[in-house]
């Protein structure tokens, strides 16, 4: 039954189920009455009625199909246009799309676009009468041409014009007695709710967990996230950005300013609490954690903020809920 379940809800479409209940339609009521009411013609019942039966009355079969082309038409390149490119381009192996274009119509072969020429090269590549250069990094410690492995740019969103609800993370590292420690920490803009733990690494694990715990002690839902360039906001942490269907804003490098919130924070956390407990830090971090945490309750509970009106954060969130919501909002950050 489960299966059955499954494959009505995603491999049957909708107009699949349509065809279905024309085709039902016909069988009750005749042709006429159905080219009437469907609009369709007497050939197509009997296509879709020929259809159920090769399939032995599967309503997948009625699913619309692509309507591309079975034989599509190949890109017949002249000789003359083959042999100018690859006489080129054993002149300059990165001779481009552009200059060649220029070259052709020099040459009274061909009056090409640049992007056509640019189609054809890449068909060139694909047949390999075109060699693609590689690029060759020498490593002067053992004198070996090593080829380089060039992966695309991933494009980086920024904040810049975002005008709705955005949560910045941050990392502090802190040194006690040659001891190194990291203070991964989160700031609602808007509601100035915080976040911190601490981690004996900076690793993507420990800030996916972390973001994890952030959205379980936060008393809203977080759609955007904007974060530095560093390694700890990348791999397991943007596998978890993607599982929680956030938006993940980068800032950009060197460029501290656009985080300016949430290093503020850390400036009032360092101050106020880390600098005071740089032992546990060092020697007991989970001493350390539960101290924070307790401290994190009195600064989101208690702590007047001058941006919100001298109110703590938690009591500005309530107070933009009605009564039965504002009963339902406590904080779960002793969990």
């Amino acid at each position: 039954m489960w299966e059955r379940v499954v494959r009505f809800r995603d491999m049957i479409q909708a107009i699949a189920q349509k065809r279905a209940a024309t085709l039902t339609f016909w069988q009750k009521y005749g042709l006429e009455a159905t080219k009437e009411a469907f609009g369709v013609s007497r050939a197509t019942l009997f296509r879709w009625q020929r259809k159920l039966k090769e399939t032995s009355g599967k309503l997948e079969a009625l699913n619309k199909q692509s309507t591309a082309p079975k034989h599509k038409r190949k890109r017949e390149i002249p000789e003359a246009v083959v042999n100018l490119i690859l006489a080129e381009r054993e002149q300059d192996p990165r001779l481009g799309k552009d200059k060649l274009a220029v070259l052709l119509r020099e040459d009274k072969i061909a009056d090409y676009s640049a992007s056509t020429v640019g189609r054809m090269l890449a068909d060139l590549k694909k047949r390999g009468t075109l060699s693609n250069p590689k690029k060759l990094s020498f490593y002067a410690r053992t004198g070996r041409l090593i080829e380089r492995n060039t992966k695309p740019r991933k494009v980086k969103l920024r904040s810049k014009g975002h005008s709705g609800d955005l949560v910045k993370a941050d990392t502090v590292i802190r040194f006690t007695n040659g001891i190194k420690r990291y203070l991964l920490t989160a700031l609602d803009c808007e509601r100035k709710f915080a976040f911190a733990y601490a981690y004996t690494s900076r690793s993507s694990k420990n800030a996916a967990e972390f973001l994890r715990t952030f959205q379980s002690v936060a008393p809203f839902s977080i759609t955007h996230i904007q974060t530095d360039n560093g390694s700890e906001f990348a791999n397991h942490f943007e596998a978890e950005v993607t599982t929680s269907g956030l938006v993940h804003f980068h800032t950009y490098p060197r460029c501290p300013k656009m985080n300016a919130e949430i290093e503020r924070f850390n400036r009032t956390v360092v101050e106020a609490f880390v600098n005071r407990n740089r032992q546990l830090l060092a020697y007991d971090l989970e001493a350390f954690n539960q101290k924070l945490i307790e401290w994190l309750l009195w600064y989101n509970t208690r702590r007047p903020h001058q941006s919100l009106g001298q109110v703590s954060p938690l009591r500005y969130i309530c107070n933009q809920l009605t009564a039965p919501e504002s009963q339902m909002c406590w904080t779960s950050t002793n969990n």
